[in-house]
C-alpha cells in the first residue's frame, strides 16, 4: 500500500496535476469533509476504475453550515482519513487551509435554481449556496476529468450536475450508489454521534423508506403512502420529520399525490436522537 501525496497549497496541487497531465493521465476527483467511512472509500474505489489517478480532498466547508449546526463539532480526523484513503488506493489528498479557500476579501456567492429549490432548502436555506461555492472552487483548482459524488445526498448530486452543465465545466459528474451498513442504514459521518439506542432507532428509517417505495410502486397513492411513512417514523422514536416526499428523478419536481408515471425518487429527511438523517431510493 503506497501513501498518497498530501498537498495543502494550490501550487502543489496544480503542480501534481500538471505532471500527470504531461504523461497523458486522466484524473478523477472525490471531494469530502473528512471523517471518512466505507461509503467514502467506495467512491475512491469507483474513481480508481474510472481514471488513471485519483485525488480526494478533505475540507470542512463553513459556508454550507447554518448558525447552530455542527460546524465546530464536526469530526476532524485527518490522520485516520489519510490512512483510509491510502488503503483504497487514492493517489493524492488535497487538504486546503481554511484561509486559502475563503480569504478576507472573498465576496462571491453562487446560487443554483431548479433542482436546488425545495426539499433541503426549505429547512437549510443557504445550504446549496455553500455547496455550490465550495464545489466550484474545488473543481476549478483540481480540474479533473471526472468528479464522483454519492447518491445519498441526491439533491446535492442533482445540484452539482446542474451547476457543472450551466457553467460549461468540462467535467463528467458521476453518482455512486448509496453505501449502507449490514442493517441497511445509509453510511454517514454523523452516524458516530449515535449511542446504541440511537443507532437502533436510526436503522428503522431505511426499512420504512423501502416499504413506502414498494407501496407506491404497487399503485398506492403517494400522499397516503408518505403519510403512513411519517407516522411510522414518529412511532419509531424520531423527534421530527422535515420531509417524506416523491420527486421526479431528473428535475426533482415534487409529486404530492396520485401515482408515479415517470422515474422518481422517494426522499426523506428526519431527526433521530439529535441527528438529522437523509436517505432516498428509487420508486
Amino acid at each position: 500500500m503506497s501513501e498518497p501525496v498530501i498537498v495543502r497549497t494550490q501550487r502543489d496541487l496544480r503542480g501534481g496535476v500538471w505532471e500527470w497531465r504531461g504523461y497523458g493521465k486522466t484524473i478523477a476527483f472525490v471531494p469530502t469533509m473528512g471523517a471518512l467511512h466505507e461509503g467514502h472509500l467506495s467512491l475512491i474505489k469507483l474513481a480508481k476504475k474510472s481514471a488513471d489517478r485519483v485525488i480526494a480532498s478533505i475540507f470542512v466547508n463553513p459556508t454550507q453550515f447554518a448558525p447552530g449546526e455542527d460546524f465546530e463539532s464536526y469530526p476532524r480526523t485527518e490522520k485516520s482519513d489519510v490512512a483510509k484513503l491510502a488503503s483504497a488506493g487514492c493517489d493524492m489528498v488535497y487538504i486546503p487551509r481554511q484561509g486559502s479557500m475563503y480569504n478576507a476579501h472573498h465576496a462571491t456567492q453562487i446560487k443554483v435554481g431548479g433542482v436546488a429549490e425545495n426539499l433541503e432548502t426549505d429547512h437549510r436555506p443557504t445550504f446549496f449556496e455553500g455547496v455550490a461555492l465550495v464545489v466550484t472552487k474545488l473543481l476549478n483548482r483540481v480540474a479533473p476529468d471526472i468528479a464522483i459524488f454519492g447518491e445519498k445526498d441526491y439533491q446535492q448530486l442533482a445540484t452539482i450536475r446542474r451547476l457543472v452543465a450551466d457553467l460549461d465545466m468540462p467535467i463528467k459528474i458521476v453518482g455512486a450508489p448509496i453505501a449502507r451498513d449490514d442493517h441497511g442504514l445509509a453510511l454517514s459521518s454523523r452516524n458516530q454521534y449515535f449511542d446504541v439506542n440511537g443507532l437502533n432507532k436510526a436503522r428503522a428509517l431505511n426499512k420504512i423508506m423501502f416499504d413506502c417505495a414498494k407501496q407506491i410502486r404497487g399503485g398506492q397513492d403517494i400522499a397516503k403512502a408518505t403519510d403512513k411513512a411519517k407516522h411510522e417514523l414518529l412511532t419509531a422514536g424520531y423527534s421530527g420529520i422535515d420531509y417524506v416526499t416523491v420527486a421526479c428523478a431528473n428535475s426533482l419536481e415534487l409529486a404530492h399525490s396520485g401515482q408515479v408515471s415517470k422515474p422518481s425518487r422517494l426522499l426523506i429527511a428526519a431527526h433521530c436522537e439529535g441527528v438529522r438523517l437523509i436517505d432516498n431510493c428509487a420508486v
